[in-house]
């Protein structure tokens, strides 16, 4: 489905490219770091026929473009909702998306009407891997510091798409291989480099201020960390319903993208939105 416009959006020394399509309420979906806004097209062509469907390039993604600085996922939302003239959204936000998601929901909670976290983290939040998987990402930690791209990038793939320790063809070789691609292109873009600025305080100790609607997604094989993130919030947001994907890990939407689009379209004909 080819967008209705696209641009680029001014932000605090940088930009970001994004797409909209269609009409209706508005959703913003923001990414997962190992994809960029093209991981949403089964989304888009879904949520398009009735409402109006944003996906972006977060900065250091895609197209979007950043100087050397530091700056604010949360405020970077904040300030394409306003070039895009929307004024209140529900925010769909995947794996590092989801975080930024919640903290947005927190720090400008006048622009939420919903949030649908899927396989995010909690800022602030304490975290523990198992041994299996302590020594998984320390390989990843290894080729990180090496700068060895290729083979960072074929296990943060298989990481991801498959999960932890699962069968490295457990999902379709077109999925693992478009989620390689978006890997290997963000390890090696040329771009300024930027640092985030963190929420403060953390996400983790004010989950009670959330008072918009919550849907939290979460794949069954996706790791221990994601799992008791949606665990928190599922029982400590005011308003919160979590539904666990079946042999799913941490990205549903490609996965499972019929069953994630009825979960979804549930949750927003259920709060009218």
């Amino acid at each position: 489905m080819h967008a209705d416009r696209w641009g680029y959006a001014p932000v605090e020394h940088g930009e970001l490219y994004y797409e909209v399509s269609g009409t209706g309420p508005a959703l913003v979906f923001i990414h997962a770091g190992v994809a960029d806004h093209t991981m949403w097209s089964a989304q888009v062509e879904e949520f398009a026929r009735d409402h109006t469907v944003v996906t972006y390039d977060s900065r250091g993604f895609g197209q979007s473009r950043t100087e050397d600085t530091s700056f604010s996922n949360r405020q970077d939302v904040a300030d394409l909702m306003k070039h895009l003239g929307i004024e209140k959204a529900v925010i769909v936000g995947c794996s590092r998306g989801g975080q930024i998601a919640l903290d947005f929901a927190l720090e400008s909670p006048e622009k939420v009407s919903g949030l649908v976290w899927v396989c995010g983290g909690v800022s602030g939040m304490d975290e523990a891997f198992t041994p299996d998987e302590s020594q998984w990402f320390a390989q990843l930690e290894e080729l990180w510091a090496a700068q060895d791209w290729e083979r960072l990038s074929d296990l943060e793939t298989q990481t991801w798409t498959n999960g932890v320790g699962q069968p490295a063809d457990r999902t379709p070789p077109a999925m693992r291989a478009q989620v390689r691609a978006w890997v290997y292109d963000s390890y090696t873009r040329k771009d300024g480099e930027s640092s985030p600025r963190v929420l403060q305080p953390p996400a983790a100790g004010r989950l009670g201020e959330v008072k918009c609607p919550v849907l939290v997604l979460v794949g069954d094989l996706d790791t221990t960390i994601v799992r008791a993130a949606a665990d928190l919030l599922a029982s400590s947001l005011p308003d919160a319903r979590k539904v666990v994907f079946s042999n799913a890990a941490h990205l549903p939407n490609l996965e499972q993208p019929v069953e994630f689009n009825e979960t979804v379209r549930a949750f927003l004909e259920e709060h009218k939105h």
